[in-house]
């Protein structure tokens, strides 16, 4: 009954995450998922008998009744009605839908996920093992670095410790491999938010832009291009900062960056950097026309979730769908890779498989 139940609550955790279900619904599961991966299998059953889940901590009326179907042999009926509603991440009349769903099964990682060092909602652990789940060979943990204060940016310090627990983790994951990163802020000058040292040290460096978003137009440029020819830039990621619908915590849409993407792309495609194709559902960055331009380009690409939450680690199809629309060849998507293939690229940006 054990496994069945933290299936069962695991399972629609990661369906509230897909759905961008609000973060006090999400972690009323994972908490009671937890609860229940500590008590000892006697005691809960013991509690499902006597009806007193709820005075476990993390568990409420609705995670106690879920538990109790599942402790009585029955699909548990919030679970299945989350089953239910869920709809496709794309309309399969969409015009990439088929190369978007080859594409998909092409992937073989992620390269810009985070956890709850910065500002995702899940220990590093709970995303590996989804990434897993989903039939992952590898992922990269690309938390915030120190300047984005509002997500809990990680000083040196902090890095240096995340990546001790990466080693921690890497005999329990193999074959999977979570791979060392940073979403490393662009600053205002193009220069990186993050030690150089650190940098060199790390298996991906997605270069992002998050403050001072309505730079005027040539600055804006400047700035990216002196982001993405630096060294240590692997991705650059989610390019002009829009947000196309509001996101938690934010009340409105956000326009596009103003910059010349003409130069950007070209810069990306000399440097041999990814343009990421970023599917969370708020953002769908790069817009299409952009994503058509750097196509003709010739830039690398990488299709990413910008994950805060497993669930969300799902959303890949979504991002594979805009890249077969506007026609990014398979082989330019640097997670169709086998990993050492990927990390030969990060180390020189100029490995290609083959």
């Amino acid at each position: 009954m054990h496994a069945r139940v933290l299936a069962a609550l695991r399972r629609t955790a990661f369906l509230l995450e897909r759905e961008l279900a609000s973060t006090h619904r999400v972690k009323a599961f994972r908490a009671a998922a937890t609860t229940v991966t500590r008590t000892p299998a006697d005691e809960l059953a013991r509690r499902v008998a006597d009806g007193s889940l709820e005075q476990l901590p993390g568990v409420g009326r609705t995670t106690a009744a879920l538990v109790v179907d599942v402790a009585a042999g029955r699909r548990p009926a919030y679970l299945v009605d989350l089953e239910e509603r869920q709809e496709p991440l794309v309309d399969p009349a969409d015009e990439g839908a088929a190369g978007g769903a080859a594409l998909r099964a092409a992937l073989r990682g992620d390269l810009h996920l985070h956890s709850d060092w910065s500002d995702g909602g899940s220990p590093v652990e709970d995303m590996a093992v989804t990434a897993v789940e989903i039939g992952h060979e590898y992922a990269a943990l690309t938390d915030h670095s120190p300047r984005l204060k509002v997500a809990r940016g990680l000083s040196p310090a902090r890095l240096r410790r995340q990546l001790a627990l990466l080693e921690e983790l890497a005999a329990p994951l193999a074959p999977f491999r979570l791979l060392s990163g940073i979403e490393c802020d662009v600053l205002a000058d193009g220069s990186l938010d993050q030690e150089p040292e650190l940098l060199d040290a790390l298996d991906v460096v997605v270069a992002s832009v998050h403050s001072d978003l309505r730079m005027e137009r040539r600055a804006m440029t400047r700035r990216m291009v002196r982001a993405v020819r630096d060294p240590r830039t692997d991705v650059l990621g989610h390019c002009t900062g829009r947000y196309v619908q509001p996101r938690e915590g934010v009340g409105k849409a956000r326009p596009e960056s103003e910059f010349d993407a003409e130069e950007v792309f070209a810069a990306c495609a000399e440097a041999g950097v990814a343009v990421e194709v970023n599917a969370r559902p708020e953002r769908l960055d790069p817009p299409l026309r952009l994503l058509r331009l750097a196509v003709e380009a010739g830039c690398l690409f990488s299709v990413d979730t910008d994950a805060h939450a497993p669930g969300q680690l799902d959303w890949q199809e979504r991002g594979c769908a805009r890249a077969a629309r506007c026609g990014v060849p398979p082989e330019r998507v640097v997670n169709t890779w086998p990993v050492e293939d990927l990390l030969a690229w990060t180390a020189d940006h100029a490995h290609r498989p083959g």
